[in-house]
């Protein structure tokens, strides 16, 4: 160990270099002071705390010793001793700030700094790191999202990677209108980083990189049409939208539901939804049953959210697939299986708006007799029994939506006489939830009775505006301007309603609790199934809905 006297006069030689560099018109002359300074990386604590001050002051000045003062300096970062490490840490922009070659390594070594668990470190390395990103933020950037997407040793870089993630979200996206200048070229560049990070994140990552994107200037309210078909490209891919699909992988039923959700915004627009669409018809609906129960409310909810935007050619080439699963939950007469109101309001919702957009391929479909004066009218053709048929399970699902009601109605009775007896807080809250539910279920119903209604006409007026409002979408109040609620993109782990809640934290899809509320609300009567966490296994890379990421491991 040093002794005081020892200590005391190496800080004094430490002082004596410093003062000659700074008083030397060619400090590159000086290359023993320098070299001094070096060398006291090796002496004591406060010899070293100097040294990591006075080595990045000085080190534009002497090239040839570069590497050697470097190493010294990354070695004070590893010292044992808290206040050195700090002192090392604060010191590290200053490398790049005449020496701009070295902003990638410097943002590297910061980056895998983040993982300190010392608070007053971690806070340095915050420091550090803005402060090199505020010198040069397009070459800092792209070293910082290497760490995203190079990661060769998970046991290793995963930590480092998360912290990177953390830290792009919390401390640099905030900022983007100061960082991010000239914004045209800052935001296409960061921009194309998050897409060469896109290949391997989970879905709470994606979420997030899609909501900054979204924030951008370049893709903003007056962004031209490519730029939306870039963004819903991003979400295409990530749906694996040209993969083959399996029934059994919950991985990828999870990533289509949400990326859907997600779209929905883009699909709000103007932007197309005809690969969505298409791989629904083709894909999804056939093989409908075999889908998990927990997620066929969730597709369906998705569905009947996209279908007022879909285009003419879309609507016309899903409807035959949506009819017949409309007909399958329609049943001609009671068979005694419970109907699921819900599936059936989100049908014949998604019915309704594709119908409006290509009427007269209902007439094929349901037996109607739509004039439009094209071929595809098909009025030569008799298709009565097909009219016979759809408007008999029209009536079917009238006459148990109306039994639903009465029994919805008389509970609700009786919750307000509960209500009224209910002493305690706790007795008052379950009674307040159950009259939730059953005003959720009602409203359920309500959907139904006006979207069937005008179907038994030959010639039926398809809804194609706002008037419907789905029961699990929050009721637009006529004092207020109309609003959509977000489609959320959120994290699992914040609870939203309805279909916003692209997945909850136990593993359910968009809309879950409320397809529990609608189905307790109607319990006896309806369908209530869902259940079960998600599946992992299709070895793409991060879980879309969960931290334990890593090459091989399921995407959700």
């Amino acid at each position: 160990m040093t002794d005081a006297s020892e200590e005391a006069k190496q800080i004094e030689k430490l002082y004596e270099f410093g003062e000659r560099l700074n008083e030397a018109k060619d400090k590159s002359q000086n290359v023993k002071d320098y070299e001094g300074i070096i060398d006291a990386t090796k002496t004591s604590l406060k010899s070293k705390q100097l040294a990591a001050q006075l080595i990045p002051r000085f080190f534009k000045f002497f090239p040839n010793l570069s590497s050697r003062a470097l190493n010294a300096h990354f070695d004070l970062i590893e010292e044992e001793d808290l206040a050195v490490r700090v002192q090392a840490i604060r010191g590290l922009p200053l490398f790049c700030k005449d020496t701009k070659e070295y902003i990638s390594k410097i943002v590297d070594i910061l980056g895998q700094l983040l993982t300190a668990e010392e608070i007053v470190e971690r806070d340095a390395v915050h420091k550090a790191l803005m402060s090199v990103l505020r010198q040069d933020v397009k070459e800092s950037l792209t070293a910082l999202f290497k760490h995203i997407w190079n990661v060769e040793d998970p046991s290793q870089d995963e930590t480092i990677r998360d912290k990177v993630l953390c830290f792009i979200r919390d401390k640099v996206f905030p900022l983007k209108a100061e960082l991010l200048r000239p914004q045209d070229e800052m935001e296409r560049h960061i921009t194309d980083l998050i897409k060469r990070s896109l290949g391997d994140v989970t879905g709470a990552e994606f979420r997030m990189f899609m909501d900054f994107l979204k924030s951008l200037s370049i893709f903003g309210e007056k962004a031209p049409p490519d730029r939306l078909k870039e963004l819903i490209g991003l979400i295409e891919g990530q749906a694996d939208l040209d993969a083959e699909f399996d029934a059994s992988d919950a991985d990828h039923i999870d990533r289509l539901i949400s990326c859907l959700f997600m779209a929905l915004p883009f699909f709000v627009r103007g932007a197309s939804g005809s690969k969505f669409l298409n791989y629904l018809s083709k894909h999804i609906i056939p093989v409908f049953d075999k889908l998990p129960e927990e997620r066929k409310l969730d597709l369906l909810k998705a569905l009947a959210e996209i279908s007022p935007y879909t285009t003419p050619q879309d609507s016309r080439q899903i409807l035959p697939s949506v009819v017949q699963l409309l007909k399958k939950y329609m049943p001609r007469r009671k068979t005694g299986e419970e109907t699921n109101f819900t599936y059936v309001e989100c049908l014949l919702f998604s019915f309704h708006h594709l119908a409006h957009k290509a009427p007269n391929a209902t007439n094929s479909l349901c037996g109607y007799k739509i004039v439009t004066g094209q071929p595809s009218d098909r009025l030569g053709e008799d298709f009565s029994e097909y009219y016979k048929d759809f408007t008999e399970r029209l009536s079917s699902v009238e006459d148990l939506t109306r039994a639903t009601m009465k029994k919805l109605t008389q509970g609700m009775a009786e919750h307000n006489k509960a209500m009224a007896a209910a002493k305690s807080d706790e007795a008052k809250d379950s009674i307040k939830t159950q009259k939730q539910n059953t005003t959720t279920g009602l409203r359920t119903c309500n959907n139904i009775l006006a979207m069937t209604k005008p179907l038994h006409s030959k010639t039926p007026a398809f809804i194609g505006d706002k008037g419907i409002n789905l029961s699990w979408k929050e009721a637009i109040k006529p004092s207020l301007p109309s609003s959509s609620t977000a489609m959320g993109v959120k994290r699992p782990a914040t609870a939203a309603n309805g279909s916003n809640n692209l997945a909850t934290k136990k593993g359910r899809g968009a809309g879950g609790m409320q397809h529990q509320l609608v189905n307790r609300a109607l319990e006896g009567i309806s369908y209530s199934g869902r259940g079960g966490g998600r599946a992992r296994g299709r070895g793409r890379g991060r879980g879309w809905g969960g931290r334990g990421r890593g090459r091989g491991r399921g995407y959700w």
